[in-house]
């Protein structure tokens, strides 16, 4: 009977292969890998008394959202 996993280190450990879910409990770290991830600017907190200016608040939201890179620009 053969047998395949899915999740493998190939000869010499320089590569390991995750082909199923790795799944990472509370309380886990993981050291040295890489992040991209840029915070967005801060936005306070709206105290916008009309739409207009709920609007305004908003779409200073997504443009600093925007500017980290958190969603896709126009």
């Amino acid at each position: 009977m053969d047998y395949n996993t899915k999740n493998y280190t190939e000869q010499g450990g320089d590569k390991t292969v995750i082909a199923g879910t790795l799944e990472i409990k509370e309380g886990a770290t993981v050291t040295s890998l890489p992040s991209s991830f840029t915070p967005a600017e801060n936005q306070a907190p709206s105290v916008a008394e009309d739409i207009t200016s709920l609007v305004a608040d908003f779409n200073a939201l997504l443009s600093k959202l925007k500017t980290a890179g958190l969603i896709e620009a126009d």
